[in-house]
């Protein structure tokens, strides 16, 4: 069983940044691919970024890539997200997901473990 616990999220103006953490339970965090997703009012949970359990290889939304920047850090058992250049679309709360064996992936559907949310909200 993982745990996992999001923070970081807040109210930002259009154009500026935030850094959302991800703290895992459990000693087997480096084995876990790890995403993050969002959902914004009235829509369904979307796809942001994702992460291999090394670290090595990551993906990114297209509404995202440029702007967001996925990494980990087993050592700690925490999956960051830095947020530049936000955008009143990047409105949403944020989750971050573990999966457990093989690669990461965009599929909401293959993780495992969900957190509970952290909000953000950027203003314009």
């Amino acid at each position: 069983q993982v745990q996992l616990v999001e923070s970081g999220g807040g109210l930002v103006q259009a154009g500026g940044s935030l850094r959302l953490s991800c703290a895992a339970s459990g000693r087997t965090f480096s084995s876990y691919a790890m995403g993050w997703f969002r959902q914004a009012p009235g829509k369904e949970r979307e796809f942001v970024a994702t992460i291999s359990w090394r670290g090595s290889i990551t993906y990114y939304a297209d509404s995202v890539k440029g702007r967001f920047t996925i990494s980990r850090n087993n050592a700690k058992n925490t999956v960051y997200l830095q947020m530049n250049s936000l955008k009143p679309e990047d409105t949403a709360v944020y989750y971050c997901a573990a999966k457990t064996g093989g690669g990461s992936t965009w599929r909401l559907d293959e993780y495992d473990y969900w957190g509970q949310g952290t909000q953000v909200t950027v203003s314009s």
